[in-house]
């Protein structure tokens, strides 16, 4: 158990520098147990306290694992150039608590879109070597066939790439639609290979990672949740999976 001073709690949780945070404090912003706390030097352990602050309650949390349903035309940057970046789907304290996203979609593609500030979970879940599978659907220019199903399988070669890259699984859902499941990861890899196989990508979406789907979430685009240990615990690499 943590015991920390509450103009520390505030900062550790993303609201500004201690400075300024212990001006919301002394500005009787902050709220515990139902009763204005305006010492910042007031402590409190940290384990499940909760918190008011301008009317809002969070829960203390030492890393937060959050899920976003990125919507198209969003950069998974920290510093976006030409759109705008998923942070700002999200309330400002995560940028200050140094929220990262885990991998990048591209900024036309949606879907499911994992980010942290746990430096250690980051690189365990961006890591090639634990093989988690992402599930993709993909919406094609031309009509999805057996040969085409067929070759992302069987692997398809890629520029600058040194052996072909093959689908996990791919499935197809509809005369223009198929489900594609990859480990890798490499840069626009279902575009390139949908385009490598003489194909074109003309939507694409990312609806599940390891065991967690979107479709669980219940998240409509641009809406996020927090992920319990539960849901983390379905992020597994393929060689766990039974």
């Amino acid at each position: 158990m943590t015991k920390l001073t509450l103009d520390r709690i505030l900062q550790s949780q993303g609201y500004g520098t201690r400075k300024y945070c212990r001006g919301l404090i002394e500005d009787g912003e902050v709220t515990i147990g139902g009763e204005v706390v305006t010492d910042y030097k007031a402590a409190f352990d940290t384990e499940g306290l909760e918190f008011t602050i301008f009317d809002e309650t969070w829960l203390y949390r030492e890393h937060v694992y959050i899920v976003l349903n990125k919507p198209a035309n969003f950069e998974c940057s920290r510093k976006p150039s030409h759109h705008p970046g998923v942070l700002t789907l999200l309330p400002e304290q995560f940028t200050w608590r140094e929220l990262q996203p885990v991998g990048r979609l591209d900024h036309d593609t949606t879907g499911m879109l994992l980010m942290s500030d746990d430096g250690p979970f980051i690189h365990a879940q961006s890591s090639p070597k634990r093989h988690v599978p992402k599930v993709y659907v993909a919406t094609t220019h031309e009509p999805v066939t057996p040969e085409l199903v067929a070759q992302l399988l069987e692997g398809v070669q890629l520029h600058d790439e040194p052996a072909p890259l093959a689908a996990q699984t791919c499935r197809m859902l509809g005369a223009n639609q198929l489900e594609i499941v990859l480990e890798q990861g490499k840069y626009h890899q279902v575009k390139r290979m949908l385009a490598a196989a003489g194909n074109h990508c003309s939507a694409l979406t990312r609806v599940a990672i390891g065991e967690l789907t979107l479709a669980s979430l219940n998240l409509q685009e641009g809406e996020w949740a927090y992920l319990d240990a539960a849901q983390l615990a379905l992020l597994k690499p393929s060689d766990a999976i039974s």
